[in-house]
């Protein structure tokens, strides 16, 4: 199967100034040379805790936050090299669903006119009755209904804001989506239908998602493929079974063991792994393993380098002990 995203050794770094002449004392790097691939049609979850970089690695690989350096092939078109009629395919291509609707919404416009601006600037339609037609037809798809059309996002709940954002980025069709904590902000049953929506227009429209959370249970169901970033970087990565059911590195297996139990069963097999050590800083990174820290397996060689180990067939882990922990 094609790739649809190829994510090649992708950096970006956030300049920090100060002094009277505002000169650059160095960089906080929030990405972190990380490489993946998502195939067409599938679905990769990215997660970790707050501030790791997920949320700035899903802007700039669409090309919203131009990187420092790397590359971003969607399709085969590298994104931080793209400039003017090639950029402007890509983002038919490409499109990003917010963590927040409200804010991602213009308050001024209607629902009609932040739907149909992606297909009267891309001229995917040649007539208002044609706009008309598509806007109300995506509504549909989305689960709203064609009279809400002429109303302003204010005047909307939580969740029928995040299907307008849902259907403002799905009516220019496009092949690859990212969805930033997409569903984070909603109650657990709204969060419950926008995923089964976002499920089933995966299953119409054959897209692919970069799908970004720190809800371990929502990943778990909605992914094919899991990458796990700590501090810019990813530290595992391989299929949903891999990583859930078998974790290889420390950070993951602690992250796993914080996620809520819901069975009786399941509370007691848990077992806590609770971590000791303050998190880095991304201004002034360890040399080594970032991680090492906390890490109750961290030896003195895991301060002085890292590397990618494969414990199986597409399962990547960057530790020195990958495959030898207790």
């Amino acid at each position: 199967m094609d790739n649809m995203v190829d994510v090649r050794n992708l950096k970006k770094y956030f300049p920090v100034k100060g002094g009277f002449i505002q000169h650059t004392l160095g960089y906080v790097q929030a990405v972190d040379d990380i490489s993946f691939t998502i195939q067409k049609g599938k679905v990769l979850g990215l997660v970790g805790e707050s501030g790791c970089g997920k949320s700035t690695a899903g802007r700039t690989i669409l090309g919203l936050t131009p990187a420092t350096e790397g590359q971003v092939l969607i399709d085969g078109v590298d994104v931080c090299t793209a400039t003017g009629d090639a950029m402007h395919t890509l983002r038919k291509k490409m499109q990003i669903i917010f963590q927040d609707p409200y804010s991602s919404l213009d308050p001024r416009m209607t629902v009609y006119d932040l739907i149909g601006e992606g297909l009267a600037a891309h001229k995917l339609v040649s007539s208002r009755i044609e706009l008309e037609e598509k806007v109300e037809a995506i509504m549909e798809k989305c689960g709203l209904f064609p009279e809400q059309a002429l109303r302003f996002p204010h005047q909307f709940s939580g969740g029928q804001r995040q299907r307008i954002s849902i259907a403002r980025a799905l009516a220019a069709s496009p092949e690859f989506v990212v969805c930033d904590e997409a569903v984070s902000a909603l109650d657990v049953s709204i969060q419950a239908q926008i995923i089964n929506l976002l499920k089933d227009m995966q299953e119409d429209m054959g897209l692919t998602y970069l799908f970004i959370s720190h809800d371990l249970s929502i990943v778990r169901f909605i992914s094919d493929d899991v990458a796990v970033m700590y501090l810019g970087q990813i530290v595992e990565m391989g299929s949903k079974k891999q990583i859930f059911d078998a974790p290889a590195h420390p950070y993951t297996q602690a992250l796993l063991s914080a996620a809520p139990a819901f069975t009786r069963k399941e509370k007691r097999e848990k077992k806590r792994i609770l971590l000791e050590g303050d998190l880095p800083t991304p201004y002034n990174p360890p040399a080594g393993c970032r991680f090492a820290g906390r890490c109750p397996y961290a030896g003195a060689e895991c301060r002085e380098s890292v590397r990618v180990e494969e414990v199986e067939k597409g399962h990547k882990v960057m530790c020195l002990k990958a495959g030898k922990l207790s």
